[in-house]
């Protein structure tokens, strides 16, 4: 049995290793321009700064420069044709998330990826049993570090805050998850900023990978 009622996930870094299908779309825009590719380690550690964030280190430019908004849809176009191309489950969600469903414990997704892409990319992930909830910012008025998005999860699952655990790659998870009520664990296996230290997260728990999330839970 769960110690908790729900199990609340960030996506990327957490839920999902994105970072490859990140590294390929990226490299793909950066050929189309006759620039060099990156290298994925390069690019996982910068998937947390979201499609600007990648497309300002890649290009070296800044959000205000005249070419940036062009080359930023591109590469979400591609991105969006590209979604599931090479994106997995981290090892050992898949048999968590089967050991959530025969304890009756329900799970959702608190993201800042928007649902465009979100969604779809949950799609064809086929996740079983799938999420109950699915917040991306699209779906509030403040998104994470805000709790607005945990709590609209919690409510949707039908929990309160308390009887839920958050856990996310980056401090905004742990941010909105501690602001909501709710237990908080670091995922350190995730994407980190170079220097960054989940230890000082003020996270209730830390895990250095998916598969100890069983031993946390049950």
């Amino acid at each position: 049995m769960s110690r908790y009622r729900a199990v609340l996930f960030d996506l990327d870094g957490t839920l999902l290793d994105t970072a490859p299908d990140f590294a390929w779309c990226l490299n793909t825009l950066l050929q189309r321009r006759g620039r060099a590719r990156l290298a994925d380690a390069e690019i996982r550690a910068i998937v947390t700064d979201g499609s600007a964030g990648l497309v300002a280190r890649a290009f070296d430019c800044a959000p205000d420069e005249p070419l940036f908004e062009a080359m930023r849809t591109e590469f979400l176009t591609i991105y969006r044709a590209n979604l599931s191309r090479h994106t997995r489950p981290f090892p050992g969600i898949a048999e968590l998330l089967a050991r959530l469903g025969t304890s009756s414990t329900a799970w959702g997704v608190v993201t800042n990826k928007p649902s465009p892409y979100a969604l779809p990319l949950l799609t064809d992930m086929a996740l079983q049993p799938g999420p109950g909830a699915i917040i991306c910012p699209d779906h509030v008025n403040n998104p994470k570090p805000h709790p607005e998005a945990v709590l609209l999860a919690c409510r949707q699952l039908g929990v309160a805050p308390e009887e839920a655990v958050m856990i996310g790659d980056h401090r905004r998870d742990i941010d909105a998850g501690r602001a909501a009520g709710t237990i908080t664990v670091a995922a350190a296996y995730g994407y980190l900023d170079a220097g960054e230290d989940p230890d000082q997260w003020n996270a209730h728990h830390r895990i250095d990978s998916a598969a100890q999330l069983h031993e946390l839970l049950f």
